[in-house]
């Protein structure tokens, strides 16, 4: 990658980029019928390619079960690109998909690998892309293995040597089901990819108040002093969706809101904002620094002692905007007295001495009051105030937040006078969002991970031993929820849906003198 400055117009600030476009590669979709190819992979690539960001020598080959020809694909393409890109240029569109190629197979047979290598061969000497792919999969967890043993088998993934051809993996999670699966299906793998070539992704990383926050950090000196525990009273992380299960209770009944959300986004965010400062941004020292901050998180107690620092609930009955919904139980293919969960808060301390007593408080959950996902930094109240009417306690202490969705931006809260006469104070927010900042529509979170893929950089990819590190800490949680009579040592506390959850995930920061804070 190559940085550049550049002064924009008649502001007064710099502007730092990175510009570039990856070498000639084609891409190859598993699971090219999907849902998330449909929605998210095909818009993102074409945005890409759009703004000229993907070079000229590329292709894109989607593989999966159905029998489609290239020319369905295509149509299917171009509809998919029309509905997230309304009003784009026909001719734009269609030059896009003069790029895509369809190969119907499973995912079982080395005979299909075979004739996959074969159309491989073919679309690297047509379209010049010198024998690099970036093989994307995009199907249910059951079939990673398949995929990439056969990948391997065929010798799809096997790399010449200095200077050759590049194959990288790009792979959804979820990454096993507890700590033990785990690490065999990274065990699996290792013998099968380098860990250079795998690329384990999380969209939420490729979000750009996510990046911002590693930004706002480290390039600027007034914030880096403050934060630790001196400054910092707590930090809390929310993740709230409006959704229910929208027809995927087949997936959620075996995963529930921990291994959704918990696991991988929640902790990667964590990660984010306790991080040490790496000694640059080279993907393994950023990686590095996110793992150890995982490791230093206290394990929870075990007992009835959890209760304390951790809470599990799921949605019943509820209305947005007078619209009756139903329950989670009540939800179809739901198994009848589901015991999964749609909401889990936290409180986590990270033993390190950056974050000694700093409190963390983490929460997720479906069918709460709003979407949105938010990273808030609360500082400590003033030592000392001069203005005899108000005391440190009255004042509203100073608050960071960084909106991760669905405006993303971010507000600081200070203290300032009131207009008047009289010595009147109230909290002043500053706010800004991308969209006004800079103008234009802030890119999707796949656009940057797919190009940070094709150009072999695996800073916003999550390692092994970061997956690892997560799961060691929430596996027995899990069991203690899902062993025999958890119920009773372990509520599942109901709240209607529309709400911000249990009051059970109040009290956990009541207990502590705080509350759940959402801008």
């Amino acid at each position: 990658m190559m940085y550049v400055q550049n002064v924009v117009g008649q502001k007064d600030w710099d502007i730092f980029c990175v510009e570039g476009t990856p070498e000639p590669c084609g891409v190859v979709i598993f699971g090219a019928s999907g849902d998330l190819t449909r929605r998210k992979l095909i818009p993102a690539l074409f945005s890409l390619f759009e703004r000229g960001l993907l070079p000229p020598e590329f292709f894109l080959l989607g593989y999966a079960r159905s029998p489609l020809t290239d020319e369905a694909f295509r149509e299917a393409v171009v509809a998919s690109v029309k509905r997230a890109v309304p009003g784009m240029s026909d001719s734009v569109v269609d030059g896009f998909a003069e790029h895509c190629y369809y190969q119907p197979g499973n995912y079982q047979d080395d005979r299909l690998f075979d004739a996959l290598g074969d159309r491989l061969s073919v679309l690297s000497a047509k379209h010049g892309t010198m024998g690099n792919v970036l093989f994307y999969v995009s199907t249910p967890p059951v079939v990673y293995l398949d995929i990439v043993s056969g990948l391997s088998r065929t010798g799809l993934v096997d790399e010449p040597g200095s200077g050759g051809a590049w194959r990288r993996v790009v792979l959804e999670k979820p990454f096993g089901h507890d700590l033990e699966s785990a690490r065999k299906l990274d065990c699996e793998l290792q013998g099968l990819l380098s860990e250079s070539q795998m690329y384990r992704i999380d969209h939420y990383l490729g979000k750009e108040t996510v990046q911002n926050l590693f930004v706002l950090r480290f390039a600027n000196s007034i914030f880096e002093p403050l934060w630790n525990r001196e400054h910092i009273d707590h930090i809390q992380i929310s993740v709230a969706e409006r959704v229910g299960l929208e027809g995927r209770a087949g997936y959620y009944e075996g995963v529930g809101l921990v291994r959704d959300m918990l696991q991988n986004h929640i902790l990667q965010l964590l990660a984010l904002v306790a991080m040490e400062p790496p000694g640059s941004i080279a993907a393994e020292r950023v990686r590095d620094e996110k793992v150890k901050v995982l490791e230093c998180v206290r394990s929870f107690p075990e007992g009835g002692d959890l209760n304390d620092w951790m809470i599990r609930g799921q949605y019943s009955a509820g209305d947005y905007d007078g619209i009756p919904v139903c329950g989670y139980r009540e939800e179809a293919n739901v198994v009848p007295g589901s015991t999964t969960e749609t909401f889990a808060a936290a409180k986590l301390m990270v033993d390190n001495w950056r974050w000694r007593g700093v409190p963390f408080y983490i929460r997720s959950g479906k069918r709460l009051r709003r979407r949105v996902t938010e990273i808030v930094i609360v500082f400590k109240p003033v030592p000392h105030s001069v203005f005899p009417a108000f005391q440190p306690d009255a004042l509203t202490p100073n608050v960071l937040v960084f909106r991760v969705q669905p405006d993303e931006g971010g507000v600081l809260l200070l203290q300032a006078k009131r207009p008047g006469p009289t010595l009147c104070m109230g909290a002043l927010p500053m706010t800004f969002t991308y969209q006004e900042a800079f103008g234009g529509g802030v890119p999707e979170a796949y656009e940057r991970l797919l190009l940070d893929a094709m150009q072999g950089d695996q800073t916003l990819f999550i390692r092994n031993d970061t997956i690892d590190a997560s799961w060691a800490l929430l596996t027995p949680v899990l069991a203690a929820w899902e062993g025999e009579g958890n119920e009773s040592r372990h509520p599942l506390h109901g709240y209607a849906s529309g709400s911000w959850g249990p009051k059970a995930a109040d009290d956990l920061l009541a207990r502590d003198g705080r509350r759940w804070i959402v801008h």
